[in-house]
């Protein structure tokens, strides 16, 4: 009898440990090597850990939610070939079946099924079993469409008795969004400030830019007028393109600006960075930001690119709202809310007309940025969207 005990390797960037995210395989089940057995979460991102053998899965090592230390036990492997019958038999057996049950069940010889870690996720906090999906992607692929359309399908039998509840375990990367948050908002005296832009120029030019595109390339939104303009106005105000390093008392002024953007996901909140956004053109900066968002969404987004921004931009689109109060990403010392633009009756030159108008809702580390400076910069935002020109002046 061979058994390979598999330990949980370092993920990267030096990490300690991990949290179970979701199991891809049970105890009893045929793995080939390479196959993903497990989704490892870290601080900012899924990482599906690959099988190092061929074999029948014996134990695994905790329920998804659990903390492991890297180095300390993840699952154990039967590798001998003639004993892959009694070791799957042995697994199967309740008598000797751990607490811990699969995630998600899996059909086929594979053992698992074909779909991202976003998805799995997502199909794992609604409560569906990923097995009962046909997905349209390649190769049977369960995509995010196929999953959404299962979840707004009519529910089939009975409804839920009256009063029902329903318990969603706070794991993986919804539990780092909780510690965060509440780090933030305990530890950052936050200085909110909220500044009216008249955006009708702005919306000019945006609708002839999007007039000149070429056939099926994206539209322009707003976003990427609105980074290019901070490219520029943040070396006026390097105070607020800053990280404070709370170990070293230090705060961290960067040339660079690298742009977080909050994006939603099947997972919680994400925030994917467009790194030197002041040096890009503006189709190549809005590229940058669509893909940059849909990794997230997708989540293919890797540790690296969900980290190092230096300010993030938070945006509800036409969700936005009159005003929010975002919460500052730490390290960094800035955030910048967009709320939804509309037409509003407007005094010009002493008569009343219709403008289109957009608020931005931002927020301060008052321990480090002073109200006026915080005003000022967003005054100088304001003049720049309210004059697109001097965007790229």
């Amino acid at each position: 009898m061979s058994r390979y005990v598999f330990k949980l390797p370092d993920l990267g960037e030096g990490t300690v440990e991990s949290e179970i995210g979701a199991w891809l395989v049970k105890p009893g089940d045929r793995i080939t090597e390479e196959q993903p057995m497990v989704e490892m979460m870290t601080d900012k991102a899924a990482v599906e850990v690959p099988a190092p053998a061929s074999g029948v899965v014996v134990s695994l090592a905790g329920q998804p939610g659990d903390r492991i230390a890297v180095g300390a036990e993840l699952i154990v492997i039967e590798t001998s070939a003639p004993d892959v019958a009694a070791a799957a038999a042995t697994a199967a057996a309740p008598a000797a079946a751990p607490a811990m049950v699969a995630a998600v069940s899996t059909p086929g010889a594979s053992g698992r099924v074909l779909t991202s870690p976003a998805v799995r996720r997502r199909a794992q906090e609604s409560g569906v079993d990923l097995v009962g999906i046909a997905g349209s992607g390649p190769g049977g692929r369960i995509l995010q469409a196929d999953l959404e359309s299962a979840l707004s399908a009519p529910a089939r039998g009975a409804a839920p008795a009256v009063g029902a509840t329903q318990e969603i375990p706070v794991i993986g990367v919804r539990r780092v969004i909780a510690e965060r948050m509440s780090a933030a908002a305990r530890e950052i005296p936050h200085f909110a400030y909220v500044e009216e832009v008249d955006v009708t120029e702005l919306e000019s030019l945006r609708t002839h830019l999007n007039g000149r595109r070429a056939a099926g390339e994206p539209a322009l939104t707003y976003l990427p007028f609105i980074v290019a303009a901070l490219g520029r106005v943040l070396r006026e105000f390097p105070q607020c393109n800053a990280h404070y390093d709370a170990a070293r008392q230090l705060i961290v002024r960067h040339a660079a600006v690298h742009i977080g953007v909050a994006t939603q996901t099947p997972e919680g909140l994400k925030v994917p960075v467009v790194r030197d956004a002041q040096g890009l053109p503006l189709p190549e900066l809005a590229a940058a930001l669509r893909r940059a968002a849909e990794r997230a969404r997708s989540g293919q987004a890797t540790r690296a690119e969900l980290g190092g921004s230096t300010l993030t931009i938070t945006s509800l689109g036409r969700l936005g709202g009159i005003a929010s109060t975002p919460i500052i990403n730490a390290p960094e010392v800035a955030i910048i809310g967009v709320n939804k633009a509309v037409e509003r009756p407007v005094v010009r030159h002493g008569a009343i007309v219709p403008r289109l108008v957009m608020n931005l809702s931002s927020s301060f580390d008052h321990r480090f940025v002073d109200g006026h400076d915080a005003a000022a910069m967003i005054q100088a935002l304001k003049e720049r969207l309210e004059h697109p020109a001097t965007i790229f002046m």
